[in-house]
C-alpha cells in the first residue's frame, strides 16, 4: 500500500480571495484536511478555507489544550504542548499509513509562526511532505493599512510583544521599519516601547486585518481597547520613507 502525503496548505491572513490557486486546488480534492483550533472556536483557518472544501471530505479537528491560560514559561505547557503534538501527529500518521493525503490547514504563511511546524517537525522525516506558502498576517495588515513598510536600504525587524521592555527597547532602536506581533496583553508595553522611542505617533494598530471586522487604528487611537487587543492584532511601525 502506497503512503499518503502531508500536505500543508498555507491560506493567508484571512481574506478567501488571498488563498493561492495552488492552494485552492489541493483544498478542493482533498479526502481529508486537519486543522488547529481553539477550545469552543471553529479555528480561523478553516473558516478561511471554509467555501473549498469538499463535502465528503473527512475533517480532523487538533483542538489546543490551552493557549493563553498558562504562560509559555510554565512547566505544565511545555509538557501538555508537547503531548499535544504528539497526538496530532499520531492522529494524522494513521490517514497517511493508510495512503491517504492529508492537508493540514494554516492560516497565514506556514513558515512564519505557523503551529504546522510543530507536527513537520514529527511528520516530515518519516513521511513525504510539500508546504504550500501563503499571504502572511503581517503582508494583509500593512496593505490593508496602506503602509509602505520598507524601502531602499532601510532594516525591518519582526518583534513579537512578549518581550520585555528592554528588549523591545533594543529592537526598536536598531530597526528602521517594525512589525510588533503577539500584541494581546502586552498593549500597553508596546505602547510604552514607542513612546521612549519617539515612534508612537507614526505607528499604526490593525486587528484581524483583511477579514471582514478589520480595524486600523493610529496606535495612539488604542486607549479604548482597555490594554489588551485580541489575539489576530499587531503594531506597524514604517521605515524611513524617503522619496525615490
Amino acid at each position: 500500500m502506497s503512503i499518503g502525503t502531508l500536505q500543508v496548505i498555507g491560506l493567508g491572513p484571512g481574506d478567501p480571495e488571498l488563498i493561492t490557486l495552488k492552494a485552492a486546488r489541493l483544498l478542493a480534492a482533498a479526502t481529508v484536511i486537519a486543522y488547529f483550533a481553539k477550545r469552543g472556536r471553529r479555528g480561523h483557518a478553516r473558516s478561511i478555507a471554509d467555501a473549498l472544501i469538499p463535502p465528503n471530505a473527512e475533517q480532523i479537528r487538533l483542538e489546543y489544550p490551552f493557549t493563553t491560560e498558562v504562560a509559555v514559561t510554565d512547566r505544565r505547557y511545555i509538557t501538555g504542548m508537547a503531548e499535544f503534538y504528539a497526538d496530532c501527529a499520531e492522529r494524522i500518521a494513521r490517514r497517511l499509513d493508510s495512503g491517504r493525503d492529508v492537508g493540514l490547514l494554516c492560516e497565514g504563511d506556514p513558515f512564519f509562526y505557523g503551529s504546522s511546524v510543530a507536527l513537520l517537525d514529527r511528520l516530515g522525516r518519516t513521511y513525504q511532505s510539500v508546504v504550500i506558502p501563503g499571504v502572511t498576517g503581517m503582508s494583509g495588515c500593512w496593505t490593508r493599512a496602506g503602509i509602505p513598510m520598507t524601502q531602499g536600504d532601510d532594516v525591518m525587524t519582526i518583534v513579537p510583544g512578549t518581550l520585555d521592555a528592554a528588549s523591545l527597547d533594543a529592537r526598536l532602536a536598531g530597526s528602521d521599519a517594525v512589525v510588533i506581533m503577539k500584541v494581546g496583553r502586552n498593549l500597553p508595553k508596546i505602547r510604552a516601547a514607542l513612546r521612549r522611542a519617539g515612534r508612537a505617533d507614526i505607528a499604526v494598530y490593525v486587528e484581524r486585518g483583511t477579514m471582514s471586522d478589520e480595524r486600523i487604528w493610529p496606535l495612539t487611537d488604542t486607549e479604548r481597547l482597555h490594554d489588551r487587543a485580541p489575539y489576530f492584532a499587531m503594531v506597524l511601525v514604517p521605515g524611513r520613507r524617503q522619496r525615490r
